[in-house]
């Protein structure tokens, strides 16, 4: 971008028109057992919780160019104010109306109303029950009319960081201590991005269905093992692959997309973020 000073003006001109820019904003709040809607904590949630309140998290994401005099695309008061204006009487009224109801299935009513109610285009409504458990919509699953499911599994297991391209010599220098003879240990996590059709949440209990079917495909297979011995995928002598974070976020993808097809029509899933430490990740696809 070009950007040429004008003489008696502060901002600059840019010669292109900037992209646009997307801002995030996570609004927190509880669902109280007796309907109140009073007390407030910044960090915690506004309605707070009293007794044995639900709690959630909903972030939505708006896109736009910022006000050049103010550098705001949207103030996150107006955002705050749609959640708790809009969205949360949809949530509190269906808590207590009919609490089974599928959390996925009202993402198309909260969808609508947040975009009536802002200012900018909605392109994430992403409402988290747990803070491992999140069903959401973006704009391009909403012109699909699909929702996305994300919930995060856990297995523990140990790997050696060992390739047979190199000599042991150069194993060692290369990996460092991951080159352990013995191993070493990681309390993994994985949590798979699922695109459903909403008319199949209609007919299936698609929180049940992916649990299930990640269980089975790829926790059954992974936990409390020794992924270079115990587990073909990354037994180098069965011809798998030295088990590093991107090949398990690769092999876990490869292994369980071809089975949530089978949950049913439209099925799919979308990408795999998997975790060796809080600190390191890969995702497949990027």
């Amino acid at each position: 971008m070009n950007i040429v000073p004008q003489a008696g003006s502060a901002r600059p001109q840019m010669f292109t028109e900037p992209s646009p820019t997307r801002l995030q904003r996570t609004v927190r709040f509880s669902i109280n057992a007796d309907g109140s809607t009073q007390g407030a904590n910044n960090f915690v949630s506004t309605p707070a919780p009293r007794g044995l309140a639900r709690f959630y998290e909903i972030t939505l994401g708006v896109m736009g160019q910022p006000n050049p005099d103010t550098g705001y695309l949207i103030g996150i008061q107006e955002v705050d104010a749609l959640v708790r204006d809009q969205l949360v009487p949809i949530i509190a009224a269906q808590c207590e109306q009919d609490p089974t109801r599928s959390p996925a299935s009202m993402l198309p009513d909260l969808w609508q109303a947040a975009s009536d109610a802002s200012s900018h285009p909605l392109v994430l409504l992403s409402w988290w029950l747990t803070p491992y458990y999140g069903v959401e919509m973006t704009d391009t699953s909403a012109q699909a009319e699909r929702v996305l499911f994300r919930q995060s599994f856990s297995f523990a297991a140990a790997h050696r960081l060992h390739t047979t391209a190199l000599s042991d010599e150069e194993n060692a220098r290369f990996f460092g201590k991951c080159n352990n003879l013995s191993g070493h240990g990681h309390n993994y996590r994985i949590e798979p991005t699922i695109a459903l059709p909403l008319p199949l949440l209609e007919t299936i209990e698609a929180q049940l269905e992916i649990q299930e079917t990640v269980n089975t495909t790829l926790i059954d297979h992974l936990d409390h093992k020794f992924l270079n011995t115990d587990c073909d995928w990354f037994n180098q002598d069965r011809g798998g692959v030295i088990p590093s974070i991107e090949h398990i976020a690769r092999v876990c993808f490869e292994q369980l997309a071809p089975e949530i097809s089978r949950i049913g029509q439209g099925a799919e899933l979308v990408r795999i973020q998997a975790w060796e430490t809080e600190k390191t990740s890969a995702i497949f696809p990027a």
